[in-house]
């Protein structure tokens, strides 16, 4: 990922070690992550367990919200690709117990299929 598609909020994947490494007070024992794609400060982190969504929130980015979502809790997602003039894609998770989606806004170029793949890949049978 090139440093104009970070400025124009395009994610990329990850490195797993890099966020395994930042993200071991998080996860439980012998939990590991998998695939992670982010954007300029957001995350988005799959792990052998669960999703999690980082949302690095302020100016200075130091308030982070982590929301811990159970691959079995999530009923229903769906993507909404970037048209010729949109400038991102929207992925939904519709989440048990929720009656409204939660919605993350991802760039043109996100990896917004893998995340996809990933999700179906995880899903309970």
């Amino acid at each position: 990922m090139g440093l104009l598609d970070t400025l124009l909020g395009h994610a990329g994947e990850k490195s797993t070690d890099k966020v395994n490494e930042d993200f071991g007070p998080l996860l439980a024992a012998g939990e590991t992550v998998q695939r992670a794609f982010g954007e300029i400060r957001d995350l988005i982190v799959f792990t052998d367990r669960r999703l999690i969504l980082v949302d690095k929130q302020g100016v200075t980015g130091r308030k982070t919200e982590f929301l811990s979502l159970p691959y079995r809790s999530i009923v229903m997602f769906s993507l909404e690709t970037a048209g010729h003039f949109d400038l991102e894609s929207e992925l939904r998770l519709w989440v048990s117990g929720q009656p409204n989606p939660i919605v993350r806004h991802l760039g043109r170029s996100a990896g917004s299929e893998d995340i996809i793949a990933l999700l179906a890949q995880n899903s309970p049978r």
